[in-house]
């Protein structure tokens, strides 16, 4: 059972809306494990076992070693090993007492908060804190900040304050405390800014040093757009009043940064704020050359379909003053074949990616046929299945397969004014395809072969299908009557 809501489904009664704050849990405490250089575990109370516990989840820190090297989740406690779980589960307070637990050559400091509902006073799970204790140096005043900012989430985590609510829309990614830390004071100063969040805000014009600054009047008064400042400070004194704002980019003196602002208020109290910061400055310009490029292709993809409709154009053009029956057929196939090629460009100007839903391309393709195909012709077109989304390099070969194979289907199998079906079939097994084109007409010759005919459309769809699309094509009799063509090829 590898998810989180297996393992509460397996073991434990929760009910849905405990199991989605124990999942809006495990998505944010990489932050507490971070500023508590220590595992955190969830252990939620086995269903009909009192006293037992099984781990839902684990979280090792990226500050500090780990006191587990193997996955604890599913593992299951009781008796003494669990007496820690079960005060804070049933007291409803944090165990901090006891001597360290010895797991092989590993020593380790265990804590146990209780973990509470916004809404509730009961006690849902138990959030485990596991610290190495190998590491026995003296903390710096960095670690010494983290540590104390941990405490506040771990009280807030136990009051029912933490995690945050979940805000519709709000983006996954956030700064983690690697990126920049800024711990305000319930009065809005600055008690202690890490060297990447100073980093940060001096990048965005910011001089000297932010301890004992206001941060919300220093965001404010940044040389980037008022609003965005504005904007920026309001959310930090949002969370000082407890709110929980969303994130917020800043662009200020050339750089970008993403802002995240917590409220600290344990125990109901008003503690300040906890501020992350990441310089994304390097992120947006990659971004914005992406968008550049993409626009550029799109543009250059236009341009094409536009050449090439002039191409067909001044095909038809000619087509119209050539005197020979068989010379005007010759270019009218030339002008299908260029409009065929142009509808791919078409698509490609309009998307984002250099990929292609193919089923409106074949759609109006066979459209296209049909509406040029002779006055008397009552065929009739179908398609049976999906292409997805092809990238170019695959479409663009493979409509010009579909278009010969159909032109030949309407023109071929069946006499003037008789009705008609032709059938476009795909079945598509992840990026292997096998595309049918078929019919109920007058049949193949004797000895046919694809690869021996002399027509030019037949001969351009061999060279396709074995070249571009490096698949193989098959032309034969149905069983019921008629011809299909058959089209393998994958993806590379």
């Amino acid at each position: 059972m590898s998810t989180l809501r297996d393992v509460i489904s397996a073991h434990t009664d929760l009910t849905s809306n405990s199991a989605a704050h124990l999942q809006r849990l495990v998505a944010e405490w990489q932050l507490l494990a971070d500023l508590s250089f220590a595992d955190f575990l969830l252990w939620g109370a086995v269903k009909d076992h009192p006293g037992r516990y099984v781990c839902l989840a684990q979280v090792r820190p990226t500050t500090g070693p780990t006191a587990y090297e193997e996955d604890q989740v599913g593992r299951i406690l009781e008796g003494e090993d669990a007496r820690h779980l079960d005060v804070a589960y049933t007291e409803g307070r944090i165990f901090r007492e006891g001597d360290p637990v010895w797991r092989g050559d590993v020593a380790a400091r265990h804590e146990a908060i209780p973990v509470r509902r916004r809404d509730r006073s009961q006690v849902i799970a138990v959030a485990a804190r596991d610290t190495n204790l190998s590491d026995t140096r003296s903390p710096s005043h960095l670690e010494l900040n983290y540590l104390k900012t941990a405490d506040y989430l771990v009280q807030m985590l136990t009051d029912g304050g933490f995690p945050p609510p979940l805000l519709p829309g709000e983006p996954t990614t956030a700064p983690r405390i690697g990126d920049g830390l800024v711990r305000i004071g319930a009065d809005g100063l600055v008690r202690y800014a890490s060297p990447n969040a100073l980093s940060a805000y001096r990048r965005m014009g910011v001089t000297g040093h932010l301890r004992d600054r206001d941060l919300a009047e220093l965001t404010r008064s940044l040389p980037s757009s008022a609003d965005v400042g504005a904007d920026a400070a309001r959310r930090i004194a949002d969370a000082l009043a407890g709110g929980t704002p969303r994130r917020k980019e800043i662009e200020a003196k050339g750089a970008t940064v993403l802002m995240r602002a917590l409220p600290l208020r344990p125990g109901g109290k008003a503690a300040g704020a906890l501020v992350l910061v990441r310089d994304i400055t390097e992120v947006r310009r990659l971004d914005r050359e992406l968008v550049t490029k993409d626009a550029t292709i799109r543009e250059i993809h236009h341009r094409v379909k536009n050449n090439l409709q002039t191409v067909a154009a001044l095909l038809r053009l000619q087509a119209r003053r050539v005197g020979s029956p068989q010379a005007r057929l010759s270019l009218e196939e030339s002008v299908r074949r260029v409009a065929s090629i142009a509808l791919v460009h078409e698509t490609l100007s309009q998307s984002s990616d250099e990929s292609v839903g193919f089923d409106q391309i074949v759609d109006r393709v066979a459209s296209m046929a049909v509406e040029v195909s002779v006055a008397e012709s009552k065929v009739t077109l179908r398609r049976e299945g999906t292409f997805g989304v092809l990238p170019s390099e695959y479409a663009t070969p493979l409509v010009m397969v579909v278009n010969e194979l159909i032109q030949n289907a309407v023109e071929h199998a069946y006499p003037p004014g008789q009705e008609g079906e032709v059938v476009i079939g795909v079945e598509r097994d992840g990026d292997r395809f096998r595309v049918t084109v078929s019919d109920h007409g007058k049949g193949l010759p004797e000895g046919f072969r694809i690869a021996d005919s002399t027509r030019l459309g037949l001969q351009i769809v061999h060279t396709l299908v074995t070249g571009e699309l490096r698949g193989t094509i098959d032309m034969r009799p149905r069983a019921a009557g008629g011809t299909e063509a058959v089209v393998d090829f994958a993806l590379a």
